[in-house]
């Protein structure tokens, strides 16, 4: 799932637990992120405000990333340079909006996530695209997003390595941190017994001993 470039950027155990094991759990900030989405994602709703053409909760895919998602916005903007829109008049160039609960911050994982949609869309459409934006509820404000090879570069490397831990079934160990106060699945995870010794190095260190 394309959605999961963000959780493997924030935690590649919560990551694996949602995405391999199927495990998951509701707090504040899921439902919170679920009601803002449930405003923007209504599906087959096409738009036209101008000469611009807004389609609302868009499926997207890669044959060659073998991901597939869901944009929360897709706009179409009316311009000579850019490409044809089934059922619509005229050239158009696409830009993926991303609705985010917070507010933005320093981590990248909201932009990687945005470029992968972008990256969909320009398979899909055979297009380049090379900015999308950002939408956060808490500044009820958008902020617009280069999309840069070397951002497209990035998503590819992740996407790579996320489809090898899938393959093993194989759920990583991580360096815990302050961050886990904040993972939902941290009743699931039990991050305190990540830092325990493991049985296999307590026997190999008293065989050294």
């Amino acid at each position: 799932m394309l959605s999961g470039i963000q959780h493997f950027q924030f935690c590649k155990r919560q990551w694996a637990l949602i995405h391999i094991e199927q495990q998951w759990e509701e707090n504040v900030k899921t439902i919170e992120g679920q009601h803002l989405h449930q405003k923007a994602d209504e599906p087959f709703i096409r738009e036209k405000r101008g000469n611009k053409l807004i389609v609302r909760a868009m499926p997207v895919k890669s044959e060659d990333l073998k991901i597939n998602g869901v944009c929360d916005v897709v706009e179409f903007v009316q311009d000579p340079s850019g490409v044809e829109i089934a059922g619509e008049q005229g050239m158009y160039k696409s830009y993926p909006v991303e609705y985010k609960r917070g507010k933005p911050k320093k981590d990248y994982e909201d932009i990687l996530q945005l470029a992968a949609q972008a990256m969909c869309l320009e398979e899909m459409l055979l297009c380049d695209i090379h900015q999308g934006y950002l939408f956060y509820n808490e500044i009820k404000h958008r902020v617009e997003v280069p999309l840069t090879s070397e951002i497209k570069d990035e998503v590819r490397s992740i996407v790579e390595e996320m489809h090898h831990y899938y393959r093993k079934k194989h759920t990583p160990k991580v360096k815990t941190g302050s961050f886990c106060k904040s993972c939902s699945l941290q009743n699931v995870c039990l991050p305190r017994l990540m830092n325990k010794r493991s049985v296999k190095s307590y026997i190999e260190g008293k065989i050294k001993e």
